[in-house]
């Protein structure tokens, strides 16, 4: 899956959004995936950020709006506006922090509250790279991935592991949706491709979701 340079000249449009405890790396993951950059420094996101960047999956150029949903408790009225009309997630924890661990469920039932219940979404272990301060092991990770049919990837925005992995993976699975989607309704291609801003519908397509690993 090679990157794709003409930002403005795309098949399909996708609204991911980042969600998870404050701290966890969600800027971090984002502006690796969309810049290959990584702040040591980066202070907590305020209210919402998004970044966009195009991949070729298939032949088509799928473009990725990527929302940044900030992980403060008192910023979660706002953040849950901009879980409309998103068709994936990526719902990180920090691999170093149990207390991020224990709250996915509760962030997993407030994204199911708002989206689709057929939205794509990967558990993101984060901070892989601080070895010796792992507080959650990978089979914990797996086990509540499987449990709650998500897919998982652990990753490290620092050393750029996994992070291009975890979004592609993501994206191509609701390009997979999508086509069928088109084939079953005996649609074309063209036809398929949303408006700027236009909701995708993933109904009635569930085989996207389950369980789908890897941490390596």
């Amino acid at each position: 899956m090679a990157s794709y340079r003409a930002e403005d000249d795309y098949d399909y449009l996708f609204k991911l959004v980042l969600i998870g405890d404050s701290g966890v790396g969600k800027s971090n993951l984002l502006s690796r995936f969309t810049r290959n950059e990584f702040n040591l420094e980066s202070k907590s996101t305020i209210g919402v950020e998004f970044a966009t960047r195009s991949l070729n999956v298939d032949g088509k150029v799928i473009k990725a709006q990527i929302w940044d949903t900030a992980g403060q408790e008192r910023y979660r009225a706002i953040t849950s506006a901009y879980y409309r009309g998103a068709v994936g997630a990526l719902l990180v924890y920090d691999v170093t922090r149990r207390v991020t661990f224990e709250n996915v469920e509760r962030w997993l039932r407030e994204l199911r509250e708002h989206t689709d219940p057929n939205i794509v979404i990967m558990l993101v272990g984060n901070k892989s790279d601080l070895r010796h301060l792992v507080a959650i092991s990978t089979d914990d990770g797996k086990s509540l991935a499987e449990k709650e049919a998500l897919f998982f990837m652990e990753t490290s925005a620092l050393e750029s592991t996994n992070v291009e992995k975890a979004f592609s993976e993501v994206l191509s699975q609701i390009y997979q949706i999508v086509s069928r989607k088109a084939v079953e309704i005996g649609d074309d291609t063209a036809s398929a491709v949303p408006r700027q801003g236009e909701r995708i519908d993933v109904k009635e397509n569930s085989s996207a979701r389950g369980f789908g690993c890897c941490s390596n």
